[in-house]
């Protein structure tokens, strides 16, 4: 069965009151459980991106989900894919970029070659919510002098206003 984009977003399932009370979260796993739902989901951040009329040259996908998708939209685009680990978890040379989480800071790392001066990058993620890992993913960007031309993801929390940390447009294929 081939899916819409629409169908992919009804895939997603919120759980009120996780992991905390409050909380609606959100979850994408069941995307995953569908491959032609995944098939889609990559096409339409492809065509996402193609729109933008820029070049681009790397995908980077921060630790953990934007290693789901991330993958995929570099192989649909023809262009290498770059993971933003946790600290400690790539070997070599690294550049850092500490950021502030709900419970403190944390510190985001890509190899030190992963990306070339003057490379169009398009960092991916599972969400958007205060902006500070994605800001971390811009910062070690830009410390390889490499341009960040979009920052995408599935879901935006747009009462949290994420987007105004961010120095790239954002695209989310669903805004709550």
């Amino acid at each position: 069965m081939a899916y819409t984009i629409e169908q992919v977003k009804e895939l997603i399932k919120e759980y009120p009151d996780f992991p905390s009370e409050g909380i609606l979260f959100r979850d994408i796993f069941p995307i995953f459980q569908k491959p032609e739902a995944v098939e889609c989901l990559a096409n339409h951040f492809v065509e996402r991106i193609k729109a933008l009329g820029k070049s681009v040259d790397v995908v980077v996908g921060l630790d953990a989900r934007g290693f789901l998708f991330g993958p995929l939209i570099a192989i649909k685009l023809g262009v290498a894919f770059v993971p933003v680990r946790k600290r400690g978890k790539l070997p070599g040379e690294v550049v850092k970029a500490t950021y502030m989480k709900e419970y403190g800071e944390d510190v985001f790392e890509m190899q030190a070659d992963a990306i070339k001066a003057g490379q169009n990058v398009v960092i991916v993620d599972d969400l958007l919510a205060t902006g500070g890992s994605c800001k971390a993913a811009e910062t070690l960007v830009k410390k390889l002098n490499g341009s960040v031309v979009l920052d995408a993801f599935v879901i935006k929390l747009a009462g949290l206003e994420g987007h105004k940390q961010l120095t790239a447009p954002v695209y989310a294929l669903i805004e709550c």
